[in-house]
């Protein structure tokens, strides 16, 4: 019965955490409170937690990790701005007048946010606000238009920049190299979170074809569902072309400074974080949408953010040290190597069990708390890091679409207007769940999908 108390542990934390708890004092308190019990039990060593200063050291220091904030910054920036409303209302001009040319407007203007911001949160409202009013006043199908938005929002997990895989690749570094110690293997290889965003470019591009795909099917066999509009003549002028270049060029200048400065070499994500930080502050001056209370309302905003991340990191930094001091690692490895189907079957659980926990957990509860445990293991087992690492951020960007409890639908819900029913947001997300579904059969089958990018620009 000891050697459950790993999984006990863990669903302690679970039950804790849907009574409404704060995520980072839920896991330090409840890692804690287990390792007292259980020093005074006489079956856990408390100076394992002696350990812990060292961690935390560790943390405040990972270079890594400041990239965090700047990516936060920059997304805060670009959301306070008003860049993606103005593309939007001039691609919708352009290309509204053709069936499903607002909800294929919709998509292009969600993948450039995603890939601007890296946050879900801020791109589902943002689009939630911006895009369905206008798609309800043109007779959009409301599932239809709501599964967009959902579906759209929900790019910032796996578009690069993504504060997921940055925290991700940071994570998955870590699993890496024990995995290799585990094996016996001295001369570790390294997996960076640039190699996680070279390796989700593909997948995350794919996705956005399918979506866009959908959508036109959608329009084609049912065209009441995504009518055109007829806009007004002047809106059809030279001036309309003119706007969508220029809406176009401030996010792709900007996307393309960070990725552009990862893929070439001349910059580490960090790095990059610094210039997309820069970069929007300049856009955001540029078009004079800065001033100093806005400044301040940024600032306090990426602050928060900031801190509420590195909060959670430290108590799943505590939850993990606890973790392992009951061999919960061993416990692990146990019932991988006992699953049926070998690393088919126990990635196929973790898969599993992480799409799950996306409901109650966030991504950051997730990739700091479950990754660590599960990841060395399956890694051992033979893993791509990097397919892993892709594999679990568009599980994860899954189960945040996946009702009753997904985040994207949460936070939607919360923009959308009431005559809109939240069975109407749940019937729309169910096509482009299926769609991911879809993406992940098609990586599991083709990895080199996510592995065939970072090998040619890393050689």
């Amino acid at each position: 019965m000891i050697e459950f108390i790993p999984l006990f542990m863990f669903a302690t934390v679970c039950i804790v955490l849907m009574l409404g708890y704060p995520v980072a004092f839920t896991l330090a308190g409840v890692a804690l409170l287990f390792a007292l019990g259980g020093d005074a039990a006489g079956i856990f060593d408390f100076s394992i937690t002696q350990a812990l200063p060292n961690r935390l050291y560790g943390i405040m220091t990972n270079q890594t990790l400041l990239a965090v904030p700047l990516f936060i910054l920059m997304g805060v920036i670009l959301e306070k701005s008003k860049i993606a409303e103005n593309l939007l209302d001039s691609m919708s001009k352009l290309f509204g007048r053709f069936p499903g040319g607002l909800g294929i407007s919709v998509v292009l203007v969600g993948m450039l946010l995603a890939a601007s911001t890296g946050i879900v949160g801020a791109t589902v409202v943002t689009m939630g606000l911006m895009a369905l009013p206008t798609m309800i006043k043109r007779q959009y199908d409301p599932e239809l238009a709501t599964g967009v938005i959902c579906a759209t929002g929900t790019l910032g997990q796996i578009i690069p920049p993504s504060i997921a895989l940055v925290l991700l690749g940071d994570v998955l570094s870590n699993a890496y190299q024990q995995a290799q110690l585990s094996q016996g293997i001295f001369s570790t290889k390294t997996v960076s979170v640039g190699d996680l965003f070279i390796g989700s470019l593909i997948p995350g591009l794919l996705l956005v074809v399918l979506y866009a795909a959908y959508v036109i099917g959608k329009a084609y066999f049912q065209p009441q569902s995504a009518p055109p509009y007829t806009p007004d003549p002047e809106e059809l002028e030279h001036s309309v072309f003119v706007s969508v270049i220029k809406g176009l060029l401030p996010p792709i200048l900007l996307i393309g400074a960070v990725l552009g400065s990862i893929l070439s070499g001349n910059a580490t994500p960090t790095e990059a974080a610094a210039v997309g930080a820069i970069g929007a502050t300049l856009l955001a001056l540029l078009q004079r949408q800065l001033n100093i209370s806005k400044m301040m309302d940024i600032v306090t905003s990426t602050t928060k953010i900031t801190s509420m991340v590195f909060a959670i990191l430290i108590g799943a930094s505590v939850f993990s040290l606890v973790f392992r001091g009951y061999g919960g690692d061993e416990l692990i490895r146990s019932l991988f190597d006992a699953m049926p189907g070998g690393v088919i079957g126990a990635t196929l659980l973790v898969m599993v069990v992480i799409f799950l926990l996306g409901f109650i957990l966030d991504f950051i509860e997730i990739t700091f708390v479950v990754v660590p445990i599960v990841g060395p293991v399956l890694l051992a087992m033979g893993l791509d890091p990097v397919w892993l690492g892709v594999m679990i951020a568009i599980n994860l960007q899954t189960s945040f679409l996946t009702p009753p409890f997904g985040f994207a639908l949460f936070y939607l819900r919360g923009v959308a207007p009431e005559s809109i029913a939240t069975s109407t947001i749940y019937r729309g997300v169910i096509p482009f769940i299926l769609i991911q579904i879809l993406m992940m059969i098609i990586l599991a089958i083709w990895p080199a999908l996510a592995t065939w990018l970072p090998s040619v620009v890393y050689g």
